[in-house]
């Protein structure tokens, strides 16, 4: 197949993915039972994260079947292996990877999915771990001039985080994750979350999909997502991120913000015109430059891409062909 221009003719490359559209996906879910009822989905959805019942239904329940059947013929591949090699099957937890922007919903699908995915007869034990538990502490980031470049792939403690999964996914009894507060703005001092042998472990966050990289503090040849066995980004248009962010921000005042101990306490008394323009800043000079340059390249190495309009529902879904 070509594409002309002009005068030359440019050959268009073959799509690694499927795509299909919002009705065709949702014919997927094939009666499936909705597990979820309004008060579980009001409970999931997160500030500026919109998510409906019929989202639940249309988008989410098919994407469990789908996840269902990959559980499903990983383990029995994992069998198979561990007969040919004469080993002793041991069980070893499905991870998911959950990447995309700041503000564009990603939480919310990772929580919704670990409903879903835990009503599911063969996955009861489903845990969710967001990366920014591995952050580097704030005092840290100061002393390596990172505080500002906070979300960006160097502010985490990247070795901790792939060492986490990959003994999660070995089958380790117990593994322990570090603690974020979204309050403080930091790592919480002798806090930690333990994961014991989850049948699915979601792990959520801005870059997740980022390929293996070397730099003088960090030699290696491991990605987080080599531990992956499925992986979603969530997508949209950066105009709508950028509002949906904004957004948020207001909404932020008048609750989080409105703390007293909340590191962003001095924000709650901004005018909604002052609250506008430092969101605006902080996205142009921060969020923004992160996205394009470090989240959105890795949008191809997805299974699946979940492409949302402007009113955060999703339009289009692109599946990785086997």
């Amino acid at each position: 197949m070509t594409r002309h221009t002009g005068e030359l003719a440019v050959p268009l490359l073959p799509s690694p993915y499927v795509q299909l559209d919002r009705e065709d996906w949702a014919r997927l879910r094939k009666a499936h039972p909705m597990s979820l009822d309004a008060a579980d989905v009001e409970r999931l959805s997160g500030l500026g994260e919109p998510v409906d019942l019929r989202e639940v239904e249309e988008i989410y329940l098919p994407l469990s079947r789908l996840l269902n059947f990959y559980v499903g013929a990983t383990s029995g591949l994992h069998r198979v292996t561990s007969s040919f090699l004469g080993e002793q099957p041991a069980k070893t937890p499905f991870v998911i990877g959950i990447a995309g922007s700041v503000a564009v919903g990603k939480s919310t699908t990772a929580r919704v999915l670990r409903e879903l995915l835990s009503r599911w007869e063969d996955t009861p034990r489903v845990e969710l771990i967001t990366t920014d538990g591995f952050l580097l502490p704030n005092s840290e980031l100061e002393r390596r001039g990172l505080l500002e470049r906070k979300g960006f792939p160097e502010s985490y403690d990247r070795r901790a985080l792939v060492r986490f999964v990959s003994e999660v996914k070995s089958g380790k009894p117990e593994v322990t994750a570090p603690v974020y507060s979204h309050l403080s703005y930091d790592i919480v001092p002798d806090e930690q979350i333990v994961v014991r042998r989850p049948d699915v472990l979601i792990v959520e966050g801005l870059n997740v999909l980022q390929p293996a990289t070397s730099t003088a503090e960090l030699r290696s040849t491991l990605a987080l997502s080599d531990f992956f066995d499925f992986s979603v980004y969530v997508d949209a248009a950066e105009r709508d991120i950028r509002r949906w962010y904004v957004d948020r921000f207001l909404s932020l005042r008048e609750t989080a913000f409105a703390d007293p101990q909340s590191y962003f306490h001095r924000f709650a008394s901004l005018s909604d015109d002052d609250a506008v323009d430092l969101a605006t800043k902080i996205w142009e000079s921060i969020n923004h430059p992160n996205l394009s340059d470090n989240i959105e390249p890795t949008r191809t190495r997805a299974t699946l891409v979940m492409q949302k309009g402007a009113d955060h529902a999703v339009q289009q879904v692109l599946l990785r062909k086997l």
